[in-house]
């Protein structure tokens, strides 16, 4: 008897945790609806110092201690959590640090100012989530990345993890979404997002170094993309265009289970994107 198809759904916010924008209630949505459908569902997020640990039952899964993610010259280690999300039945990994993540606010402090170190966040967070699903050893057969935090998986997955036996079968899928942040990220980003077998040039995609970059980077490296609304940036939506790959315009949100559910048979049937 062959084994349930594996969903691995990554997002930087989800209900009921925490609602940053539109992706918060995709997340929570989409893995719940495919589980219903039959699917093997695990979720993925950060561990932002807003969420209230105590009221969602998080705790620490000690089995998974011991990872460290390397940025730059620092070694991180990475504390999971996970927390079984109330009448779903399924459960929510948290990827905590204490340099990170262990602060009041998501994205931007008390006075609405976008952090800093947001960029080395989001490649400690990308990062993270690789190594944890690694050391879970569950190998999904699906990886659904939402939004611009989530961006660098596809690559990372395409030059560094396809030698892994746990993605080595594993299709990956890239939602954009609109306008997320105006900011723009430090030069630095493009060095710090280095790892092994990913070189400069693997991230020109990056090279903007704003929303609409991190979008266009995840497009680039994804196998399918999905535009989940009629706000993705103009650019976004021609890049997802020309890159002639599976793509799903995933704006009937009445129709969304079964919309995804539909293109994540097509995605499994496609061939993997060259890059």
């Amino acid at each position: 008897m062959s084994r349930k198809t594996r969903i691995l759904f990554v997002a930087h916010e989800m209900q009921p945790y925490l609602h940053l924008s539109e992706i918060a209630n995709a997340a929570l949505e989409l893995p719940k609806s495919m589980q219903e459908k039959g699917m093997e569902i695990r979720v993925l997020m950060p561990r932002y110092g807003c969420i209230n640990e105590r009221r969602h039952r998080l705790h620490e899964v000690v089995r998974l201690s011991g990872i460290n993610i390397v940025l730059g010259d620092s070694d991180n280690p990475l504390i999971i959590k996970v927390a079984s999300l109330p009448q779903a039945k399924m459960q929510v990994y948290f990827l905590d640090n204490e340099d990170y993540f262990q602060r009041k606010c998501a994205l931007r402090d008390e006075k609405d100012k976008f952090f800093d170190d947001n960029h080395e966040r989001m490649i400690f967070f990308n990062k993270g989530v690789l190594e944890t699903v690694q050391k879970l050893g569950w190998a999904p057969d699906i990886i659904h990345c939402s939004g611009w935090m989530t961006s660098l998986i596809p690559l990372y997955l395409k030059k560094y993890y396809k030698h892994t036996a746990v993605f080595k079968e594993s299709k990956v899928v890239y939602s954009a979404y609109e306008q997320q942040f105006s900011e723009q990220f430090p030069a630095d980003f493009m060095e710090k997002a280095l790892m092994e077998d990913v070189v400069a040039a693997d991230l020109l995609p990056f090279a903007g170094l704003n929303d609409q970059a991190m979008n266009m980077g995840g497009i680039a490296y994804a196998d399918a993309v999905v535009l989940a609304n009629d706000k993705v940036d103009a650019l976004v939506r021609e890049a997802a265009h020309k890159a002639d790959k599976p793509m799903l315009n995933g704006l009937n949100q009445e129709a969304l289970a079964d919309t995804h559910f539909e293109f994540y048979q097509k995605v499994l049937a496609s061939q993997p994107a060259l890059v």
